[in-house]
């Protein structure tokens, strides 16, 4: 056995278990009876943003993000036969709920609405304290009759908790409710124990359905952002959550088919594990928060257009059968990068990179893992995108390492693999097989780049596995690893015009059109771009 091997076998590595089942062993007393929009992608010089933003303006044919999938028809902010409610810091549960006379907490609040109505909590801070009158937990609406609960608009209230309180939103067993433009947190003005607050939205026990959660700021809280058992028809748009102590998006092992028809778009889902009651998060029960980390679910699930960074544990971790992550930057989480266990899962146009976050000491994950287990040929698409990772010591990417014996597929196209530390090829289990096509190889300190069963590939062999495979420096603009990186591509990289169309999406992260002739990677070159950039960088030096 391997070194490599040992440290993976001994680690619970790539098979570790996941969120929920390691939450079980805290002890009981600790869980109580009384039941976290930005687009972060890596930042450029300001020059080159300008660039961008022009080229962008240039190519009016690159579709618009929110075009890119089938989210749920727009919901009537008023259905038919809809009030319009209002909730103030200084209003009074006495009163209408009218502008004028508004009520004072939004928990009563919501449990005042029916079909078609909505809830508009004016601006300020709204201390949450009392199980269950403080929390919010409307009704259910219906398919022409949505209930809405939004924030003022340009004067986003703050929902802050105290006292352990279980969640801040409880949609359990509801349908067609819209939640928008509220921002929840632990109550900053309290002290020791007291400033403990659990979660900021919570679907368990009873399913839901038909539910919009959008332009939310979830942070600074105990256990999960949002806990979500059993749901179909969800949408979590242009949402930020970040600093939860056991995770940004979770939740325990489903009972009606787990999540369904889901999508996160335009949303942040980073930092988890690095707050929990009050402090810095390494006195947390929960030794691995994910991003992204659910149990196994029917799906589909879409990830897109999101960034899951500094997390510790995993950045995105799903075991949904046909999970999409496309257009996502995973950056500079301790654990494994992304980690796909459902069949017929794929990740697109995506940047994955800086395993470890700055932490020097080897781990047992890997910037991908695709882990099936026991359900055979799955099948896993993995186009055009870029892997990084610094600290080496490990598999780059791991195929069914924990059942070697059950056959998974994995389809790698215009895919940019640099593994630039020491000892990291490319995992492939002998049962298992995969379709390597123009995929870019770059591992500096390593002879080895895949090992599949007995067989291993070089530099020398690895066009053996498929057409246009082939080793070299992507040029990137800027590596990094513990801090942001730029993975664009410099004029000259070997990368550039190298990819196949078959299979390539039509545009690329950043949302602008590939050519007829694709680059391997995330991100196609804009030679317009360059040379801007280039011009303005040797004009300040």
């Amino acid at each position: 056995m391997s070194e490599l091997e040992a440290r993976n076998k001994d680690s619970d590595g790539p098979g570790k278990r996941s969120g929920w089942e390691r939450l079980l062993d805290i002890p009981a007393e600790e869980r109580q009876v009384q039941m976290k929009p930005i687009i972060h992608f890596l930042t450029w010089p300001v020059a080159l943003t300008l660039a961008c933003s022009l080229l962008t303006l240039s190519n009016t044919s690159a579709p618009e993000p929110s075009k890119a999938a089938n989210p749920s028809p727009p919901v009537p902010l008023v259905g038919e036969g809809g009030r319009t409610f209002y909730v103030s810091p200084n209003g009074n549960d006495q009163n209408p709920g009218s502008l004028e006379k508004p009520w004072a907490t939004p928990g009563y609040g919501s449990r005042q609405l029916q079909p078609g109505d909505t809830l508009v909590i004016l601006g300020g801070r709204y201390v949450l304290r009392e199980y269950d009158a403080d929390i919010i937990s409307p009704p259910s609406g219906n398919a022409d009759a949505w209930i809405t609960i939004k924030g003022e608009e340009g004067n986003r209230p703050t929902l802050a908790g105290r006292d352990n309180l279980l969640t801040a939103i409880n949609l359990s067993g509801v349908q067609y409710v819209r939640i928008a433009n509220l921002e929840i947190t632990h109550d900053d003005q309290a002290q020791g124990e007291a400033a403990w607050f659990r979660e900021g939205v919570e679907i368990l026990g009873a399913p839901s359905a038909h539910i919009i959660l959008q332009d939310l700021y979830i942070h600074n809280l105990d256990e999960f952002g949002m806990n979500i058992q059993d749901v179909e028809d969800l949408q979590i748009l242009n949402t930020r959550i970040e600093y939860t102590g056991f995770g940004a998006l979770g939740g325990p092992a489903g009972e009606h088919g787990g999540w369904r028809d889901v999508v996160v778009r335009g949303s942040s889902l980073s930092w988890s594990g690095h707050y929990y009651q009050g402090g810095d998060g390494s006195n947390r029960p929960y030794d691995r928060p994910d991003g992204f980390g659910i149990e196994p679910s029917q799906g589909p699930i879409l990830i897109e257009e999101t960034v899951a960074e500094h997390n510790y544990g995993d950045g995105l971790d799903s075991k949904a059968a046909n999970t999409t992550i496309r257009r996502a930057i995973v950056a500079n989480n301790s654990c494994d990068g992304v980690k796909l266990w459902g069949p017929n899962s794929r990740i697109e146009n995506s940047l994955i990179y800086g395993r470890g976050d700055g932490n020097p000491d080897p781990t047992p994950w890997a910037a991908i893992v695709i882990a099936p287990e026991e359900q055979a040929a799955a099948q896993f698409e993995i186009v055009n995108v870029t892997v990084d990772d610094f600290l080496g010591q490990n598999y780059l990417m791991y195929v069914q390492y924990d059942y070697p014996d059950v056959p998974a597929h994995v389809t790698v196209r215009n895919v940019i693999f640099s593994g630039r530390g020491p000892e990291s090829p490319i995992f492939i289990a002998p049962a298992s097989t995969v379709t390597l096509d123009h995929t870019l190889f770059f591992f500096p300190q390593n002879e080895i780049l895949l090992t599949h069963g007995d067989q291993t590939y070089t530099c020398a062999n690895i066009a053996s596995l498929g057409a246009g495979n082939l080793c070299g420096d992507p040029r990137f603009v800027r590596p990094a690893w513990g801090e942001p990186g730029d993975y664009h591509l410099q004029n000259g990289s070997p990368a550039i015009d190298s990819g196949n169309t078959e299979g390539a999406p039509s545009v690329d992260l950043e949302n602008h059109p590939r050519d007829t002739q694709p680059d391997i990677g995330a991100y196609e070159f804009q030679l317009f771009v360059f040379w801007i950039y280039l011009s303005l960088v040797l004009k300040h030096h």
